[in-house]
């Protein structure tokens, strides 16, 4: 699946691109790109790469659960990177695995998660709003189903993942679909998490990351921030882009 990929070169620097991966039932221009993400890492000398990720945004819908998984989006992931910033820009006798920096928030931040594993590329992460339950493979597919036919859901988060994916201008079918497919291959960041320097970034208000302590035990080299804010509004505060700006300069 060729995801959309909204690329933003920085005029006279030869800084790493920052990759932004958006959260479920969102898009890239909701999260990053209206939201003034793209003008202050320019402001930074960074270029960018926003993706859309499956089902959501200008990418295409999704026709199956197993075009959704974890796997297969990362794949993804990294293919519209490459078709924007190759590794090996131009001369093809060049050492590739050309550095690039990820800010990841909520299902981004999940996803960004496993990227340093797929690509020697990702040489920081920032990961915000990022929890180390596993949501989707707590959702019933039949209860799923039901709850978008109008019947009363069995569980309360079948109820609420059921609302997300109904809003006007989602895909409601793909993103049950891609439900299923993360659900498949479910968040596992007990296994080990990533090697590379990373900031984890949660919300005072935020009850999504209150175990996020959880995650920074898992990783080698982790610096954790909290900032105001709920799940939303922590990603709109001015704490969490300067701390990912700041970090990423490093």
């Amino acid at each position: 699946m060729a995801l959309a990929a909204h690329h933003f070169p920085a005029a006279d620097s030869a800084l790493a691109p920052v990759l932004l991966l958006h959260g479920f039932a969102s898009s890239a221009d909701e999260d990053f790109l209206t939201t003034g993400w793209v003008e202050s890492l320019a402001a930074a000398g960074r270029p960018t790469i926003a993706i859309d990720l499956p089902g959501h945004g200008d990418s295409p819908a999704v026709a199956s659960a197993g075009e959704a998984t974890t796997s297969a989006v990362i794949a993804a992931i990294l293919a519209a990177v490459e078709a924007v910033s190759p590794a090996t820009p131009g001369d093809s006798d060049a050492v590739g695995a050309a550095p690039i920096d990820v800010i990841g928030y909520s299902l981004g931040a999940r996803l960004a998660w496993e990227l340093p594993a797929a690509s020697p590329r990702v040489r920081r992460l920032v990961l915000g709003g990022i929890s180390p339950a596993e949501p989707f493979a707590a959702i019933d597919p039949a209860d799923l189903a039901a709850t978008l036919a109008g019947r009363a859901p069995a569980h309360p988060l079948t109820g609420m993942m059921a609302r997300m994916i109904q809003a006007p201008g989602r895909d409601t079918a793909s993103l049950a679909r891609v439900i299923a497919g993360l659900a498949a291959e479910p968040f596992a960041p007990g296994a080990g998490g990533p090697a590379v320097p990373t900031l984890l970034v949660a919300g005072l208000e935020d009850a999504l990351t209150t175990s996020v302590e959880e995650l920074a035990a898992a990783l080698p080299a982790v610096h954790l921030e909290r900032v105001p804010g709920d799940h939303r509004a922590a990603l709109d505060g001015p704490e969490f882009r300067a701390a990912a700006i700041g970090f990423l300069a490093d």
